[in-house]
C-alpha cells in the first residue's frame, strides 16, 4: 500500500503541475506534508533548500529522496517513475499536436491564466516556510537570513545557489545548537 501512496502522491502532483518544478513543489508539499504526513513542513523546507543547490530538476531530486525515506530503493524508483511519467506521456501523446496549436489564441490564454495560479501556490508555500522559520529559529535569525539574502541577490547579484549554500552554513553554525 505504501508504494501505491508514493506513486499516487508524485504522479498526481506532477500530472497537475503545469509548467515544471516551480508549479509542482506546492503540490508535492501538499501531498507529502499535508495529506500523507511523511515529513513536517520544516523537513520539507530543508529538503527544498538542499534540492535547490543541487544540479538537475528539483521535483525528481525531491521525489527520489522522499521515496527512499518512505519506501527504500523500491520507493525511490517508484517516486522517480511517478515524477517523470506524466511529462513523458504528455510528450508522447501531444507531440503531434504541439506545432499545430501552439499559436492558437486559446492555448496562449490558457498558458497565461495558469501563471497567476502558480504564483499564488508559490506564495502560500513561501508564507508557510516563513511561519515555520519564525517559529523554529526566532525573529533575529530570520531577519538576518532574509535581509542578507535580499542584499546578496539584489545589490551584489550573487547567484541564488550561493545564497542558499550560505544560508545552510549559517543555519548549521548558528541554529544547530553548536554556537
Amino acid at each position: 500500500m505504501i508504494y501505491w501512496d508514493i506513486f499516487s502522491a508524485f504522479f498526481i502532483s506532477n500530472l497537475l503541475g503545469y509548467g515544471g518544478g516551480p508549479s509542482t513543489i506546492p503540490l508535492i508539499q501538499k501531498e507529502v506534508v499535508g495529506h500523507y504526513h511523511w515529513m513536517s513542513l520544516e523537513q520539507f523546507g530543508d529538503l527544498f533548500a538542499i534540492a535547490n543547490i543541487l544540479p538537475g530538476p528539483i521535483a525528481t531530486k525531491m521525489a527520489g529522496y522522499i521515496g527512499y525515506q518512505i519506501g527504500g530503493i523500491p520507493g525511490m524508483l517508484i517516486a522517480l517513475v511517478a515524477t517523470i511519467a506524466p511529462s513523458a506521456i504528455a510528450v508522447i501523446i501531444l507531440f503531434s499536436f504541439a506545432n499545430r496549436f501552439k499559436n492558437a489564441l486559446q492555448v496562449k490564454w490558457m498558458t497565461k491564466s495558469v501563471q497567476p495560479v502558480i504564483a499564488v501556490l508559490l506564495g502560500v508555500l513561501a508564507y508557510q516556510f516563513f511561519l515555520s522559520s519564525y517559529e523554529n529559529s526566532g525573529i533575529i535569525h530570520l531577519l538576518i537570513l532574509a535581509l542578507g539574502s535580499l542584499v546578496a541577490l539584489e545589490k551584489f547579484k550573487v547567484h541564488p545557489a550561493f545564497v542558499i549554500l550560505f544560508s545552510l552554513l549559517y543555519g548549521g553554525v548558528f541554529l544547530s545548537g553548536v554556537v
